[in-house]
């Protein structure tokens, strides 16, 4: 058990590389500074973490992308706020973020072309030949259909939270329904796609890439 735990441990950290916190914060501060200061003053803080944090990430030498990535999404939040004197604005972006998702898993089922196979090919480098495989496709197919039930919820509460105009529930809401199920859901892809894999019999990306014939031992860790 305590191996399991530690691979899928490993997994996750692959994935979130470190970008949990500087996603979690941001709108949790904003909606506290709203409900305190009012708008302008939530507007300036949020900006101001964004900058701060962005900062720590180059003086880590960490990528200056993520932070200026980061520092452009909570302008652009901020801005729409700002711009329609609505503090329920800043998290369109979040919903907008999450109807694309919804779209792009629907959208890459019907062409053949699974959204986890493509986010599994970016952060892994395995060959995309092996996602495509009779044996090995339908995980991906049914884990892409994991995503976009679990993007579409979460459109859904967004909306309804959004239609109601309250900035602190919607900031806790999409705070819950980020990063901390978003954990959940890649653990929950992870258990099910490696179980799949071996049910469907096909080779393990290793046994592929060494072009070893059947029977195969199939994939052991990663997905």
């Amino acid at each position: 058990m305590n191996k399991k735990f530690d691979e899928i441990w490993e997994e996750l950290k692959s994935v979130l590389s470190g970008k949990t916190f500087d996603a979690l914060l941001p709108p949790i501060v904003f909606a506290i500074a709203n409900g305190i200061f009012g708008l302008q003053t939530a507007v300036v803080v949020a900006i101001g973490l964004a900058v701060l944090l962005g900062l720590l990430r180059v003086l880590r030498k960490q990528k200056w992308h993520y932070a200026l990535g980061g520092l452009l999404a909570v302008s652009l939040a901020a801005g729409l706020a700002l711009l329609t004197q609505n503090a329920a604005s800043y998290f369109i972006p979040g919903m907008i973020s999450s109807g694309l998702l919804v779209l792009g898993a629907v959208l890459s089922v019907i062409i053949g072309k699974p959204l986890a196979a493509w986010a599994s090919h970016l952060t892994r480098g395995w060959p995309l030949d092996w996602f495509w495989r009779k044996d090995v496709k339908p995980a991906y197919v049914e884990v892409t259909w994991m995503w976009a039930f679990f993007f579409a919820v979460r459109l859904g509460l967004q909306i309804i939270l959004f239609r109601q105009g309250d900035a602190a529930q919607l900031a806790w809401a999409n705070t819950l329904l980020g990063w901390p199920v978003t954990i959940i859901v890649l653990v929950l892809s992870y258990i099910y796609g490696i179980w799949r894999l071996r049910n469907l019999g096909g080779p393990g990306v290793d046994e592929f890439q060494e072009g070893k014939d059947p029977p195969w031992k199939g994939q052991t860790r990663g997905f």
